[in-house]
């Protein structure tokens, strides 16, 4: 049983959702995203505000994609709405960011620094030199782009170095001196 899928989406007020054939619009303050379903077994439908998905049949792969597509349409009435965004900082000595009119020059370790172009419908904040603030409303972009910059140079086990999310843990190893000295 999908819960997810089941799961009824509440249209907050400030939001326009338009149903097509096989299409949904979702537009908001922020902008307009649109979701196509493709599998035809799953069904939606908008009553009082409040839209609702179903499916068809009981298998494996309907079950999945009805869960999948409530997903993507509340993820867009959040991003039209609210807006997503992610951080990344630089961790390291000489590891730092600017803003080159739109697109964002790194500086990480290379010989050369990294620019990185800046992709449509994504904006780009440097808070300062070792912080980069992506966000747009599509959640999906904003985390592949995300991603894209963080494999510039990721985060190495050794010493920490690299581009990483705000958030993120790296675990740390300990290098060929402290195994030496354990004497093995």
């Amino acid at each position: 049983m999908s819960r997810i899928g089941n799961k009824p989406i509440v249209i907050p007020e400030n939001v326009e959702v338009k149903l097509d054939d096989k299409k949904i619009f979702v537009k908001g303050s922020k902008g307009e995203l649109t979701t196509e379903i493709l599998d035809e077994r799953i069904k939606f439908e908008i009553n009082e505000g409040i839209l609702k998905f179903s499916r068809e049949s009981e298998d494996k792969s309907v079950k999945s994609l009805h869960g999948l597509y409530r997903s993507l349409v509340a993820n867009n009435i959040i991003g039209v709405s609210e807006g997503y965004s992610k951080t990344l900082t630089l961790q390291g000595v000489g590891h730092r960011v600017t803003l080159k009119g739109n697109d964002l020059e790194i500086l990480c370790g290379f010989s050369h620094p990294v620019l990185f172009k800046k992709v449509e419908s994504i904006s780009f904040e440097v808070p300062d030199q070792n912080t980069i603030i992506v966000s747009g409303i599509d959640k999906g972009l904003v985390g592949q782009v995300a991603a894209d910059i963080r494999s510039i140079k990721p985060p190495e086990p050794y010493k920490g170095k690299g581009i990483r999310y705000q958030d993120e843990y790296v675990r740390r190893k300990a290098g060929k001196a402290a195994v030496a000295t354990t004497g093995a």
